[in-house]
C-alpha cells in the first residue's frame, strides 16, 4: 500500500511531498523554480536567437501570425468556418468519437477531424450528412486523393 501527502508552504513556496510504502517513508521537497518540462528550442523566425517553448518568441509571435493570416489562409475563412462551425464540429465529434473510416476496417481510433464529404468551397454544407468523422490519418489521405495536398 502507498499513501501519498502533498503539503504546500505559502511563506517559502516550497511543496513537501510524503510518500509513505510498507515500512518506509520518504519525505521530498521541491522549491519555486522548478524543472521545464522540454527544453526550450530556438525561435523559427528567421535570424532570431531567442529561445522559446513556442514555434516563435514573443516578439515574433504576432507577425508570424500576420504573415500566416495574410498568405496563407484564404479571406472568407472565417465566414465558413467560424463560431458555428466549431460548435457544430464540437457537437459531431461528441456523437461519433470514432474514426468511420476506421471503423470499417476494424480499428478503434479516436477523432481528430470532422471532414466535410463535399467541401464547403464547392458548395458543401455543415449538415450532418455531409459530415464525417475522420483520424488525421484518413483525412489526410482523403485530401490527397482528391489532389488538393
Amino acid at each position: 500500500m502507498v499513501i501519498c501527502i502533498m503539503v504546500s508552504c505559502e511563506t517559502n513556496k516550497q511543496t513537501a511531498f510524503t510518500v509513505q510504502t510498507e515500512g518506509a517513508v520518504f519525505i521530498c521537497t521541491k522549491g519555486s523554480e522548478s524543472m521545464p518540462s522540454r527544453p526550450k528550442k530556438p525561435c523559427r523566425f528567421p535570424g532570431c536567437p531567442n529561445l522559446t517553448d513556442e514555434q516563435y518568441c514573443e516578439q515574433h509571435r504576432k507577425a508570424a501570425r500576420r504573415q500566416y493570416d495574410k498568405y496563407e489562409r484564404s479571406e472568407d475563412i472565417h465566414l465558413k468556418y467560424g463560431f458555428r462551425w466549431h460548435k457544430i464540429r464540437q457537437r459531431y465529434a461528441k456523437a461519433h468519437p470514432l474514426c468511420e473510416i476506421c471503423l470499417k476496417e476494424g480499428r478503434y481510433t479516436p477523432v481528430e477531424e470532422v471532414h466535410h464529404i463535399l467541401p464547403v468551397s464547392k458548395g458543401g454544407t455543415h449538415d450532418e450528412s455531409n459530415l464525417m468523422s475522420l483520424c488525421r490519418s484518413c483525412h489526410n489521405k482523403i485530401h490527397i486523393e482528391m489532389g488538393d495536398r
